[in-house]
């Protein structure tokens, strides 16, 4: 590998080419390693002499993340030209290093051990996209709370030079190895990216280099970096592509029958090496990595739960100990002179020993600032006392009284006035309950501090005067209502406002008896604070059982670092030693931020003999003990660990011992302790004799203890865990250690369980709420057999662990930090600890990270979150994310579901600056995190889901005998409108059979009656058409198109016009010219690139042989910028028909037959396929006069028709229905209302229309931008009572949600809920269904999702789990028969069965009009026969799934009626794990996980499923919107999500039908053309 850190620079060109070429032939693999090595090896021979320390093996290549192993600093980091001294000096000062009370070098090795290992198995994890404008770290001073705070659990910080070292020497490689790395040119990464050849998937692996890992300033501070920008492994050059027809990318013509799957591996002509896609044949070369658990058999039935059950594994440890024998501690000690209350020994050492120093408290720089005597202590307590009881309020009404609660609000840098508050309360007889500072209204803590104060009824606070003026404050000065509080009265206790006791005041100070002394506040896993009551004798005992185990004699002098206000730090600092009169020296949070070696220097200067302090103090002071060369700790006897009991305390005391020992510390004096705040003290280590062996530790093994068993760890010292013991329990207690769940079952000897503690000195409830109460203070363990073992009762500790030789107690963690994953148990600190040792000093700030499980598909799933350093890389950071999931899985063996970044100083704190767990959770689920980096891994951890569906043989079998009309016991599945019928005006048909002599009839006989309105935005008519002007029209176009366009009967025009009259005129000209008129949506001025190609391709494909439009138009189409889009050059004739000339045109008529072609209806369906469908003269007849009978159209009425008049039921309606049956049509276009939304509903209201007919988008336009001002509309008049039926012309399944809110928000301007309804058309048959004015309402009913994935209805209830409920398309349209087919056996189905529709219709479309001219494909769609039952009769195939559903009601002949329910089309259905998804189903889920997704679509790509969302949020909120659209997506519809797109709203293209174009949007992100905020890859 050395040979990277020679300069290369020096070979000769052509050698340094002939090395490229052999690198990319390895990445290739067109050549074997050993190869490369030898022919390398040759290459390099002659170089040797003058390159010192060569090494000429391969460079160790790993597939890691997709990017390259820069490790030059990133622009905001510091160069490397610092010297290592000033780097290092920085590192101490940056409080950057992580939290090391999870530090354990035995730990770290393994993790390091565990990354080697997966590197060998070569993983490569493609990064994410994102977006450069996104995610601007927030400078930290911007979010980091003013310290006012007391002490921080996790502030993790000085780091010096040792550490660093340590670190930089635990990095897997060498240091030369990294800088050989940095100096390799890019040509082995830029050919890295995996190609698709045509037809099968053909992935390389990537061979990538491995980012840096440690701190590497110092090394490359004297390296030579030849390219320091990362190679951009992802970019290549796009592959040709074969000549196909040449389609624009956006619209493809493809057949139905055709699989899709030959298309998608040579991803739909996009290029296929674009970024996008290598990064999803990483995602897949990923994801065929063996999952663990297998997955059992797939299940056929509904009925069946979806969840695969994890088999219980036959070689899971099982304990296999006897029953534990509760465990007694030594009896406590009977002591004569043992005072009968606390405050008495107060009052005894206040009159006996005033001079006596109680109390030091230090200043900022850890000098002392006061000493609080046990004089002054009795004497202040003592006017507190009697100001609270009588001073407050007046004699009658004193405002508080004996019993009484009151919070004690205190900043931790002020120990003597919550000393002298804490006794002034218990002299008085209140009940004092000690709380944090709030910081903040909003502060996380504080809310639930609410729910404390609320449960223990506070309503009044002592607080300092300088605390007071720090609490936020309302603008007239009052202190604000924080929230979740109750409303709070503020006393301020400095001694200036208190009054001196009269002479015959003495204060009560009864015998120790049951009532409650204090309340110390707790927060449980759930986040809420409750408060645990002490009784006054609980803590009389509790002090005597401390001064028993430790031995405390009066006088001596005890240094306290822990928070006084709860815990350890209150329990000895506070109370026991004042039982004893003992001197404690206070060193708050804020002194040991500023001087870490503080508490040592008190020890020292004090000859202090005990110390109480954590782990992180442990670990400061010996970061920081560089300075200090005469420090001297031989006086303490007892070094007490608070949280020893923390598994990874070990290393911390190991550490902390070896640096000390030569200044006087002996071994034995180090005391870990366990601690819970309901019982108290639970166990603690006494210090042992002079030279004595230490406690043996435990080596445990992790698997053992995910099974709950203790098994000592033999095989892989990876996956173990070191704890020590914490000692014996306490005096006069007695511990049992019962199942954490379910009864409290004790545990066997080889069992870890909950410890629980029988004793006088614990908590007795939780104040004021007595259920919880039960569960914890109350708890009597049973037996094997489940028969209570006795008739005490025991308290819950919330500690797991186990019962070690000689009764020593040893705990592996809490149950509050317990994920219980697939059966497993896993401790969340484990877990921190894992991630600290993969090196996080690049990427995590100050070692924030939080932990904690999520119930996601029926299993908890975990999810880390950490805070990125503001200075962190994203190569760093995503570096760093795929290593923590390596070591987790190697080491603790569970998946990841989701790690997340987020910016420094973001996560909710507690009150002691730790990170508030729950909080996180919550604003996790909420997506309210805003992660600036997120890595979901979903593939790997989610192993419940059931085996894919495999499809079953499909035949007839003799299940499908038809009997009559029945299927398989059931009605077939099939509807029929009513009939035809005969025609009423008998002589108005006959003559005029078809369109073109309609028109003519109409000008002869009622010429001036109006056919035609055109309203503008402002609801103005603009143009009008009376029978004659029309006929007229139509005539000089004919002739004009005679003239100029020398055409010949049958030949193709294209209508080039906007939504109007002109088109309905050039429309009937083209009828009398015998000519084929084709309609094509004119181009968007504003978007040619993107429209004119369409039209273009519907030119080319319809082979027009003259174009007719306007002037404007034909200016666009001969424009420049067009010519940038298509080829202006080649267009047919274009004919303006704006200046038509004044004389009367000859008479030119054709007369058409019946099977003559009308005009072809074009239109690109959602999947991205252009179809042109044949429409003849007979079929648009009867379709026409279906519609006039369905909706009671006649001469006298008006409709309106807000709509796009360019294909299917919208031109049918604009061009055509008007004409045949006489009445006036209004024409709104769609295109208006973008100008005066309202422009559409005022001209229902103004002209009274009964009948409208619109599209989903206009539907939609109204109800997002009208829906805030039908207040308005109201008082403008605006009135919808009028309408019988809007009907919504589409060619999908009905939008019940859009349909229903359209409904409600006008209701209040008088539209009926009943006038709403769908229509139902598709490509062979443009109009199936339509609600007319007979027929029944339309229908909803409610299917069982699960099912339709099967291919099958299932009707269930309302609010059903997974219901989807489906409104009936429309009623039937006369003359149409529509049956419910099986696709595969082309066999009908029986009632409520899904199945493909057939429609038989006179009205049918004759075909595809087709570039391909494939026969079989029309005769397939149009001219099917079915297999069996009715085989003489032609249907043809509408594409779509449905199902018909005969209900109770009935319809206009009395029969009952039949329903049709579209569930959408077969083109666009998913196949994934053996199921159909509708991608509709799945954006309705998505939509709705987060209310910033503005919109979201779905497609597939290669099994993945891809969600493209649009943000309408801020920027910040993308990444929260991942782990939400991954979990709705596998709770709602059991499929995991490949990759998640994040993009600004209006990118996904939605057509004027208001439906989305999905496959257009699945090839722009193929081709890389979207722009997203964000591309998450789910592993």
């Amino acid at each position: 590998m050395a040979d990277r850190g020679a300069d290369l620079s020096a070979l000769p060109k052509e050698v340094r080419d002939q090395l490229a070429e052999l690198d990319l032939e390895l990445s290739e693999g067109d050549i074997t390693q050993k190869g490369y090595e030898k022919k390398r090896a040759k290459l390099l021979a002659s170089y040797i002499s003058h390159m010192p320390n060569m090494d000429l093996s391969l460079p160790d290549v790993q597939l890691s993340p997709g990017h390259s192993a820069d490790p030059s600093p990133s622009p905001e980091a510091p160069g490397p030209s610092t010297s290592s001294a000033s780097r290092h000096h920085r590192a101490h000062r940056s409080g950057g290093a992580r939290d090391d009370r999870y530090r354990s070098d035995i730990h770290t090795e393994a993790v390091q051990a565990a990354l080697a290992k997966h590197k060998e198995e070569k993983m490569a994890l493609p990064m994410p996209t994102k977006r450069r404008s996104a995610f601007v770290q927030s400078p930290i001073d911007n979010c980091t709370p003013p310290d006012t705070s007391s002490a921080s659990e996790d502030e993790g910080s000085l780091r010096r030079k040792a550490a660093l070292s340590a670190v930089l020497a635990q990095t897997l490689q060498s240091p030369d190895y990294w800088i050989n790395r940095s100096v390799q040119s890019s040509s082995t990464s830029s050919s890295a990216s995996s190609t698709l050849s045509h037809g099968e998937a053909k992935a390389q692996p990537l061979p990538q280099p491995q980012p840096a890992l440690s701190v590497l300033a110092d090394v490359l501070a004297h390296t030579r970096i030849e390219n320091s920008v990362p190679p951009d492994v992802t970019s290549s050059t796009p592959q040709e592509r074969g000549s196909r027809v040449d389609l624009p990318p956006a619209v493809r013509g493809m057949s139905r029958g055709q699989s899709r799957s030959s298309m998608l591996d040579t991803a739909d002509g996009v290029p296929v090496n674009s970024r996008v896609s290598t990064k999803i044949q990483q995602l897949l070369n990923t994801l065929k990595r063996p999952k663990r658990p297998p997955l059992s058999e797939f299940f056929v039935d509904d009925s069946e739960e979806i969840v695969e059950v994890p088999q219980p594994d036959p070689n899971t440890p099982k304990p296999e100990g006897r029953q534990i024998i509760p465990v007694k501690g030594e009896p406590l000690g009977v002591v004569s002179n043992w005072p009968p209350a606390l405050q008495a020994a107060l009052a005894r050492w206040g009159a006996t020993q005033a001079k006596s120093p109680a109390l030091t408290a230090l200043d900022i720089t850890g000098k002392p600032l006061y000493t609080l005597t046990y004089g002054k202590l009795w004497s202040r307590s003592l006017k507190l006392a009697y100001t609270l009881l009588n001073k407050l309020g007046t004699k009658t009404e004193p405002v508080i009284q004996p019993g009484d609660r009151v919070a004690l609000v205190y900043p931790n840098s002020d120990p003597g006035m919550f000393w002298v508050a804490f006794y002034g309360c218990l002299l008085a007889e209140v009940i004092p309950v000690p709380i944090e500072v709030p910081l903040s209204r909003q502060d996380a803590g504080s809310q639930q501090i609410g729910f404390l104060l609320g449960s223990c009824g506070v309503s009044l606070a002592l607080t300092s005067e300088v605390c007071l003026k720090g609490l936020p404050k309302t603008p007239n000065g009052e202190i604000i209502q924080f929230k979740g509080w109750p409303r709070m009265k503020w006393v301020v206790t400095d001694t200036k406002y208190l009054t001196k006791p009269s002479k015959d005041w003495q204060p009560h100070i009864p015998t120790a008896n049951t009532d409650t002394a204090y309340i110390e506040y707790k927060a449980s896993k759930e986040g809420t604070v409750m408060g645990v009551a002490v009784s006054k004798i609980s803590m009389l005992t509790h002090c005597q059982a401390l001064s028993q185990a430790c031995n405390y004699c009066e006088g001596e002098t005890l240094v306290n670092v822990l928070d006084c206000k709860k815990d350890m730090g209150m329990w000895h600092g506070v109370l026991t030693s004042v039982m004893n009169r003992i001197h404690t020296i206070t060193v708050p949070y804020a002194v040991m931020k500023a001087c870490p070696m503080s508490w040592v220097q008190r020890v020292h200067i004090h000859k202090a003999r005990v110390a109480l302090v954590k782990c992180r103090d442990l670990h400061w002071a010996m970061m920081a003990h560089k300075d200090q060369r005469d420090t001297n700790l031989s006086s303490i006897r007892m070094l007490i660990v608070a949280d020893g009991a923390n598994p990874w305390s070990v290393s911390s005391c190991d550490a902390f011992l070896n640096v000390f020992q030569s200044h006087g510390l002996k071994p034995e004096v180090i005391c870990p302790c366990a601690t819970s705040p309901e019982a108290l003290t639970v166990a603690i280590r006494r210090p042992g004799a002079r030279g004595a062996p230490l406690p043996a530790r435990a080596i445990l093994s992790m698997g053992g203890l995910s099974h709950g068993v203790i098994r000592v760890n033999t095989e892989d010292k990876n996956s173990a865990l070191t704890v020590q013991d914490v000692g014996h329990i306490m005096p006069g207690a007695l511990m049992c250690i019962v199942k954490p769940d379910g009864p409290p079952q004790l545990c066997k000897t080889d069992e870890i369980g909950e410890i629980v503690i029988n004793s006088r000195a614990g908590g007795t409830m939780y104040y004021g709420l007595p259920g919880v109460t039960k569960n914890t203070f109350e708890v009597i363990p049973v037996n094997q057999a489940g028969a209570p073992i006795g008739e005490i009762p025991f308290s819950r500790t919330g500690l797991l662990g186990f019962v070690g030789p000689g009764s020593l107690v040893f705990v592996v963690g809490k149950n509050e930090g317990l994920l219980m994953v697939s059966g497993r148990r896993h401790n969340a600190d484990d877990l921190v600890a894992t991630a600290l040792a993969v090196e996080p000093v690049k990427t995590v700030y100050r070692g924030r990270i939080a932990v904690f499980s999520v119930t996601v598909f029926y299993d908890e799933r975990i999810v880390i979150v950490a805070e990125q350093r503001p200075d962190a890389s994203e190569e760093d950071s995503f570096q760093w994310m795929s290593r923590v999931l390596q070591a987790i899985d190697s080491i603790h063996q569970v998946g990841l579901y989701c790690l997340a970044l987020v910016p420094a100083n973001t996560l909710p704190k507690t009150p002691l600056g730790g990170i508030h767990i729950c909080e996180t959770k919550q604003n996790f689920l909420e997506g309210n995190l805003h992660p600036c980096n997120i890595l979901m891994c979903p593939h790997t951890c989610v192993t419940n889901l059931p085996k894919p569906r495999q499809k079953q043989p499909v035949d007839v079998g003799p299940a499908s005998m038809l009997v009559g009309n029945l299927v398989a016991g059931k009605r077939i599945a099939q509807a029929t409108g009513r009939e035809l019928g005969v025609v009423e005006d008998q002589d108005l048909i006959r003559k005029h059979q078809f369109l073109s002599e309609a028109l003519q009839f109409r000008a002869q006989t009622d010429p001036d009656h109006v056919l035609y309105v055109l309203l503008n935005a402002k609801g103005v008519a603009v143009c009008t058409a009376t029978c004659s002007q029309l006929h007229k029209r139509a005539e000089k176009i004919t002739a004009t198109l005679m003239e100029r366009g020398g055409l010949n009967t049958g030949d193709n025009v294209v209508l080039l016009y906007p939504p109007g009259i002109d088109l309905i005129a050039a429309f009937y000209g083209c009828l009398y010219a015998g000519v084929i008129p084709v309609t094509v949506r004119p181009p968007h001025p504003q978007n040619l690139p993107a429209t004119l190609p369409t039209v273009r391709m519907i030119i080319d494909v319809s082979k027009a042989a003259c174009i007719l439009t306007t002037q404007p138009l034909m200016r666009i189409l001969r424009s420049r910028e067009a010519a940038a889009s298509v080829n202006v050059k080649t267009w047919p004739t274009i004919i303006d028909t704006d200046d038509l000339p004044r004389k009367r045109p000859p008479h030119i008529y054709k007369p058409p037959t019946a099977e003559m072609l009308a005009y072809l209806d074009f239109s690109v369906s959602t999947t991205g396929m252009l179809t042109g469908v044949k429409m003849s003269h007979a079929a648009i007849s009867t379709l026409c006069r279906s519609i006039k009978l369905q909706c009671e159209l006649y001469s006298s009425r008006q409709i309106a028709i807000c709509l796009d008049p360019y294909c299917g039921l919208g031109f049918v309606l604009w061009c055509l229905s008007s004409v045949y049956s006489g009445h006036q049509s209004i024409l709104i276009p769609p295109l208006e209302l973008e100008c005066s939304l309202p422009v559409w509903l005022s001209t229902l209201s103004q002209y009274k229309i009964r009948d409208t007919f619109c599209s989903y988008s206009v539907m939609e336009l109204c109800t997002k931008g009208l829906g805030t001002q039908t207040e308005m509309l109201k008082a403008r008049g605006l009135n919808l009572s009028c309408v019988r039926s809007c009907v919504v012309i589409a060619e999908e399944r009905p939008r019940l949600s859009l349909t229903q809110s359209f409904s409600k928000l006008f209701k209040d301007l008088g539209l009926s809920p009943r006038a709403v309804s769908t229509a139902f058309g598709s490509r062979v048959n443009l109009a199936m269904c339509l609600q007319g004015t007979a027929g029944p309402d339309p229908s909803t009913v409610y299917v069982d999702m699960k099912s339709l994935r099967h291919d099958r209805v299932r009707l269930v209830e309302r609010g059903a789990p997974q219901s989807l409920p489906l409104m009936e398309s429309g009623t039937i349209l006369p003359g149409v028969r529509v049956i419910i087919v099986n696709p595969e056996t082309r066999g009908p189905l029986g009632d409520s069965h899904l199945g493909e529709i057939w429609v038989n219709s006179p009205h049918s479309a004759s075909g595809y009009y087709t570039i391909y001219g494939e026969e079989s494909l029309q005769a397939d769609h149009f001219n099917t026969r079915l297999s069996f039952g009715e085989p003489q009769t032609l249907w043809a195939r509408t594409g779509y799934l449905g199902f018909i559903k005969r209900t109770e009601l009935l319809d206009a002949s009395g029969d009952r009626h039949d329903a049709l329910f579209v569930v959408g089309s077969l083109d666009e259905t998913l196949e994934l794990r053996g199921l159909r998804y509708h991608p509709i189903d799945i954006e309705t889920s998505v939509s709705r996980a987060h209310r910033s997704i503005a919109e979201s679509a779905v497609f597939t790509w290669t099994n993945l499923l891809v969600v493209v969302a649009e943000l309408s949020g801020s920027e910040q909120e993308a990444l929260d919107l991942v782990p939400l659209v991954t979990n709705v997506v596998l709770e709602e519809h059991h499929l995991i999500v490949g990759v998640v797109v994040i993009v600004d709203p209006g990118v996904i293209p939605i057509n004027s039908r208001g439906e989305k174009q999905r496959m257009h949007l699945r090839d722009s992100f193929l081709a890389d053309q979207l722009d997203p905020i964000y591309v998450a890859y789910n592993m």
